[in-house]
């Protein structure tokens, strides 16, 4: 028996003519410390100087005689990498039995990351193994820290190769999670009809898109649409707010940056346009970057590359641009606030999408597409609208768009008591228009009243622009959009 040292236990297999060892440790101070190897070979001596050469940098080491075992083995523990003889039994020297094991061994774990063991450094062998998806081989009689060095290797790829498995099925649910009904365009209206016209031409290419309009809109959904259509569905779409990112920040989250490049600067970080690689990268909020902090933007645009903060290095980067903003169209063309290069960059196809007020044969089939969405969220019975509160829906002006009808329609679908969905139950006013919402009530006011009048003249005075009225309100943009979804703006 095999003297374990202090902090290790050696235990051997208990299963019935099992012909495996294993090595158990205790502690983990390092990567490797935790990691489980798999030796496979019917040479004892092999196996006994494998177990007692790795035990001492890995955590787990079991050797198996027979490969027979391996399947089974497979099953019950998570192995970071495999040590695979290339022959088995006396006599055997083609190889031909390894490269066999070793497609069974992908086949069951298409991650793993197996190494050879090879009598003679046999080339032809080598290049074979190689081909059907090895990853290295150590040749007997071998050199310890070769050895040593090859398998900490194979650890740190099989490590990688989950976590990029993990990401990929990550990413996949999550794109799935964003293209549910809650997140469909509704609108056959003229206007939508329009836009989504541009979109089906537009998306099969790799053109930049701006994206214009009033906040509540649906301008980041045209863009996953975009997205959707696009060649690179299949790649991330990344989200960045330019409105919510500090002037102090912009290179570090856009461009990223190393270790140490500033204070807090801990670990080396992806920027957006990095880890938006091979995807689509959305900017909203974009008429609200601030012009010297438009010209690094540009240059990372015109030559698609980005210098981390703290590197000298420049990274190439493959993404498609979205942009969109809120600001008016002749205001983002006023150069004192807008450059335009920059502008050309970004609106190499230009699209409008229409407020509500400008779409009104789109209100009913929206309401009536939240309403079975927050039915079916909050368990509740459908339940269509009365006709009263569709005279109301349609009359309404939605200072805040399809989001402010969005949220109109859940709370509705939440407080509302009888059969159908009534005016009461919608929060509204029939017939109220934008100016007339905005006018002070005759009445004594709750606080409640005060504040959605303050936070909806606020944000008309700034023509629903978040950042800046939240900054006059004194708010997070994250506070200012919870208060609008509780007053329904």
């Amino acid at each position: 028996m095999d003297v374990a040292k202090p902090g290790k236990s050696i235990q051997y297999c208990t299963k019935p003519d099992t012909y495996c060892t294993i090595s158990n440790s205790r502690e983990s101070q390092h990567l490797t410390d935790s990691a489980k190897i798999l030796i496979v070979d019917d040479d004892e001596d092999i196996l006994t100087a494998g177990r007692l050469l790795l035990r001492r940098s890995f955590g787990d080491v079991i050797t198996c005689r027979r490969p027979e075992e391996v399947p089974d083995l497979l099953e019950q523990h998570a192995f970071d990498a495999v040590m695979l003889d290339m022959n088995f039994g006396p006599g055997e020297s083609s190889g031909k039995q390894g490269l066999e094991w070793l497609e069974r061994i992908l086949l069951i774990d298409p991650q793993m990351v197996v190494v050879m063991i090879t009598a003679h450094g046999s080339v032809d062998t080598v290049v074979e193994a190689m081909k059907r998806g090895a990853t290295d081989f150590v040749a007997k009689p071998w050199q310890n820290e070769k050895v040593v060095a090859t398998i900490s290797a194979a650890v740190e790829l099989h490590r990688s190769r989950i976590e990029t498995h993990s990401l990929r099925r990550a990413n996949r649910a999550l794109r799935e999670a964003t293209s549910g009904a809650d997140t469909a365009i509704v609108g056959t209206s003229v206007p939508m009809r329009e836009v989504l016209s541009i979109v089906e031409r537009t998306a099969p290419t790799d053109a930049n898109i701006l994206i214009l309009g009033e906040n509540g809109t649906g301008k980041e959904l045209i863009a996953r649409e975009v997205h959707r259509r696009s060649s690179r569905s299949h790649q991330v779409f990344l989200t960045v707010d330019m409105g919510s990112i500090s002037e102090s920040l912009f290179e570090s989250e856009l461009f990223g940056h190393r270790k140490g490049a500033f204070t807090g600067a801990d670990d080396d970080r992806l920027g957006r346009f990095q880890a938006a690689d091979g995807g689509t990268l959305f900017l909203d909020e974009i008429g609200n970057l601030q012009p010297h902090l438009q010209i690094k933007l540009l240059r990372a645009l015109e030559q698609r590359r980005v210098t981390p903060v703290g590197s000298d290095k420049a990274q190439e980067f493959n993404v498609r641009v979205i942009a969109a903003t809120n600001v008016p169209a002749e205001a983002l063309r006023d150069e004192r606030r807008f450059r335009p290069d920059l502008l050309f960059r970004l609106n190499t196809v230009e699209i409008t999408v229409p407020p509500l007020r400008e779409r009104r044969d789109d209100i009913l089939p929206i309401a009536s597409h939240y309403s079975r969405i927050y039915s079916r969220k909050y368990d509740k019975a459908a339940r269509s609208f009365s006709s009263a509160a569709e005279k109301a829906m349609l009359e309404y002006d939605w200072p805040g768009n399809v989001r402010a009808l969005r949220h109109s329609v859940e709370r509705a679908v939440i407080l509302a008591a009888g059969p159908v969905l009534e005016v009461d139950d919608l929060q509204l006013r029939p017939g109220v228009t934008v100016a007339e919402s905005s006018a002070p009530e005759p009445v004594a006011l709750s606080l409640e009243q005060v504040e959605r009048q303050t936070i909806e003249s606020v944000l008309q005075k700034h023509g629903f622009n978040i950042s800046h009225a939240a900054k006059e309100l004194g708010l997070t943009r994250a506070s200012l959009y919870r208060r609008m979804e509780k007053h329904g703006l």
